[in-house]
């Protein structure tokens, strides 16, 4: 005898019920109100003073030689108006125009604020003009300021050209000789460049420091300055008045 089939409800399929369907007229609206909803948000952004720059913050001023006032007139006309529309490329640029400045970068603060970040030029040796004054001169070779005396803690760079370096100057002009000597003034030891009264360019291949205590240092040309400056600072730990490290592998020490 055949067993009676037993019906279990949850076999079932749930009937589907009828679709959500916008009429044409509907989605128009909708597309309507999309879009006056996106025109609001744009208006609000970028038109309305809603979201003015209202506040220039500024990062990295250390030297005290550079004020928030100064890069805020460097940004003139770019420090009002929507904060949305501010070319920030630009914004950099003329931050980067100040002569302090290496280097900038902006970015916006929402809701108010327009950041700037920068990285001040520092000294490492400096030069002094026939008028009495000292331009400031830093690791790249950029003259960046001038003031009466010069900064403390780098060395003076000293044009003393011997006869044959004078003859030379149409092949190795001036210009090349001072950047040579940075080379080796942004490569000195903190603690040696704090006692590096002068950097004397006698020839490309003869540049001499003059240290504290009456010590001179034969540095050589600018190359293997790196090499060099660790030699140096060893080397000191020994008693003399006169260094050699121009053949960093056999430097010498005398009194």
């Amino acid at each position: 005898m055949a067993k009676a089939s037993v019906h279990d409800p949850l076999d079932e399929e749930p009937e589907s019920g009828p679709g959500l369907r916008l009429s044409r007229r509907g989605i128009v609206v909708l597309s309507v109100l999309g879009a006056l909803v996106l025109g609001a948000l744009g208006w609000l952004v970028f038109f309305s003073s809603a979201l003015d720059v209202r506040t220039v913050a500024v990062q990295g001023l250390e030297s005290g030689k550079l004020t928030d006032d100064q890069v805020r007139e460097a940004l003139g006309g770019l420090r009002h108006g929507p904060l949305a529309r501010i070319d920030l490329t630009e914004a950099e640029h003329r931050v980067e125009g100040l002569p302090r400045v290496a280097k900038a970068e902006v970015w916006r603060g929402w809701p108010h604020t327009l950041r700037v970040k920068l990285v001040e030029r520092r000294p490492v040796a400096a030069v002094k003009n026939q008028d009495g004054t000292f331009s400031q001169v830093d690791a790249g070779g950029v003259s960046f300021a001038t003031e009466p005396s010069a900064p403390t803690g780098v060395p003076l760079l000293e044009l003393a050209l011997s006869q044959q370096a004078n003859d030379a100057l149409a092949v190795v002009d001036r210009p090349t000789l001072l950047r040579a000597a940075v080379t080796v003034a942004a490569g000195l030891p903190p603690e040696v460049a704090k006692r590096t009264g002068a950097l004397q360019i006698h020839s490309y291949d003869d540049i001499r420091l003059q240290l504290s205590g009456g010590v001179t240092v034969r540095w050589g040309s600018a190359e293997r300055t790196a090499r060099k400056a660790v030699v140096l600072t060893a080397l000191l730990g020994q008693r003399g008045t006169n260094y050699d490290v121009s053949a960093p592998d056999a430097p010498a020490v005398s009194p």
